[in-house]
């Protein structure tokens, strides 16, 4: 099999205060069939170039406050590959001997993007992540027929090497419907897939997405209160 080289180039801003670590992600990456561009925050995927659409998209749900970067913003990130491009073809000649390494995802999740209800929109999420190298090719089906229109975002690295993709699928729940997402991978001997069975999950917990959100809100919180009460004691004992 070909490899598919994929040339990535990070950039990390650490902004440091008495009781704040941020981190700041800029990607910017080319290969001979694709090229991509990222911004990401706390771990999180903030907005990715659409160079079909020719515009920044963003893909995090409303309830998280999302911003935008200012006009233009996209032009000066796209005119950064042409970088990209000359530095592939150096690092080409320069690591065509170095056998490439794979690993195999982790985990594969399928969950709702909002809680669900039968008859209103909603988006499904095939989480796939702990692979490399990127990227990796997702597929789905509804009532065992492959259905098109879902999409998928640029690879995100995680601080072991890996890779996470999130791949979605706007659909409408109704009672019997059957989804389901298809992971494929070099790694992979055989295809992963996971199954979403509305009937089902109409009857258990709501959706992950805002849980996921709103649990880390809550730890947060929590942490700060702890901390608050623990400096009051202290403070007592010292007066």
């Amino acid at each position: 099999m070909k490899m598919k080289e994929l040339l990535l180039f990070l950039s990390y801003v650490l902004c440091v205060s008495a009781d704040v670590l941020h981190e700041d992600l800029y990607i910017n990456a080319c290969s001979d069939s694709d090229e991509e561009i990222m911004f990401g925050l706390d771990g999180e995927e903030i907005a990715y170039a659409d160079l079909n659409e020719q515009k920044l998209m963003y893909p995090l749900p409303p309830f998280t406050n999302p911003f935008t970067y200012r006009e233009g913003t996209y032009d000066i990130v796209v005119a950064n590959l042409q970088i990209c491009r000359n530095n592939l073809k150096t690092r080409r000649n320069a690591m065509k001997d170095i056998p490439l390494e794979h690993d195999a995802p982790s985990a594969v999740m399928i969950y709702t993007r909002d809680d669900l209800k039968f008859g209103e929109k909603n988006t499904l999420i095939c989480h796939v992540t702990g692979f490399y190298p990127a990227p990796v090719n997702v597929s789905w089906t509804k009532n065992g027929q492959v259905t098109e229109g879902s999409s998928i975002n640029v690879p995100y690295p995680n601080k072991d090497g890996t890779f996470t993709q999130i791949s979605r699928l706007q659909f409408t729940p109704r009672l019997g419907d059957i989804y389901s997402c298809t992971v494929k991978h070099l790694a992979l001997t055989e295809p992963e897939t996971r199954i979403y069975d509305v009937d089902i999950s109409a009857q258990s917990d709501p959706g992950v997405g805002p849980a996921v959100f709103c649990g880390v809100g809550l730890t947060v919180g929590l942490l700060g209160v702890a901390a608050g009460t623990f400096f009051l004691i202290k403070g007592n004992e010292c007066s």
